[in-house]
């Protein structure tokens, strides 16, 4: 059984940063790519960042580089978002993701994960 639990999220001001986490509960963490995702009401869900297994390849989404980062730490089973200067258009809940099956690359659609946590709200006011 695998469970994801994200934390961090909250209500800040733009510009302001936090940091994201995401606790699994799973077997051998360290073959799993991981995700983050963001969705707003009313529209799709969207990538954000993502991570493959060794930490060795990243992928991020174009309105977040430079100011998102995505890391994980394998002996602790946690993948983290950090976030710098926080824009209003920000404000989403932030779903972490896990693929269980190898690939090489970091997908950025949601149907290529198999496992989702169940959120956690960022709020970024102007």
């Amino acid at each position: 059984q695998v469970q994801l639990v994200e934390s961090g999220g909250g209500l800040v001001q733009a510009g302001d940063s936090l940091r994201l986490s995401c606790a699994a509960s799973v077997g051998p963490f360290s073959t799993y790519t991981m995700g983050w995702f963001r969705q707003t009401p009313g529209k799709e869900r969207e990538f954000v960042a993502g991570i493959t297994w060794n930490g060795g390849r990243t992928n991020y989404a174009d309105a977040v580089k430079g100011r998102f980062t995505i890391s994980r730490d394998n002996t602790k089973t946690i993948v983290y978002l950090q976030i710098n200067s926080l824009k209003p258009e920000d404000t989403a809940a932030y779903y972490c993701a896990l693929r269980r099956r190898l690939i090489v690359t970091v997908p950025i659609m949601p149907n290529e994960y198999e496992y989702w946590g169940q959120g956690t709200q960022v709020t970024v006011s102007s």
